[in-house]
């Protein structure tokens, strides 16, 4: 159990870290941004408690927006995240499974899986995140484009982290 906590605060410190200090100000035209850190949020083991899931989301949200400086926007947008994962791994993963199968990584639940996985949660994140910032109408098209194009960069970025760190193993 001690690993498990271990590995996800290192996960987390390295995240928060990429995001913060590699990836703030990369941006292609000011449209995509990378917002790796999610992945956090994403690979956090099947069977956390709702209520942890939640606390850590805000607090993930929460480090990131220090770093920002916006006030509750990357916060809100991992809750509606954490809400949307618990949603969507309760439809798509059998309750039995949870002692096999710790975490939902690339290697252990395959790529079909990790694939709808991945794009459902961040497009569902990046949407919250840039409907809240933009906030109104006027801006839509450009909040639009920002949404799409940092979606996919994103779930490229994650999705090439799952090929390089995880070991393929075998399904029962």
């Amino acid at each position: 159990m001690s690993r498990i906590i271990l590995i996800n605060l290192l996960r987390f410190v390295v995240l928060v870290f990429i995001q913060v200090f590699l990836l703030k100000n990369l941006a292609l035209y000011n449209l995509p941004v990378c917002y790796p850190y999610i992945l956090f949020l994403l690979l956090l083991p099947f069977g956390i408690p709702n209520i942890l899931l939640f606390a850590l989301a805000f607090i993930t949200g929460l480090a990131i927006d220090a770093f920002y400086d916006t006030p509750g926007l990357h916060a809100a947008a991992c809750v509606i995240l954490a809400f949307v994962r618990i949603l969507f791994i309760n439809i798509t993963v059998s309750k039995e499974g949870f002692d096999n199968e710790p975490e939902p990584t690339l290697s252990v639940m395959g790529f079909r899986w990790f694939f709808a996985y991945t794009v459902t949660l961040t497009l569902i994140h990046h949407f919250v995140l840039f409907a809240i910032e933009s906030f109104n109408l006027s801006g839509l098209q450009y909040a639009i484009g920002r949404f799409l194009t940092s979606s996919f960069f994103t779930v490229i970025l994650i999705l090439i982290s799952g090929a390089i760190f995880f070991r393929r193993k075998e399904r029962k």
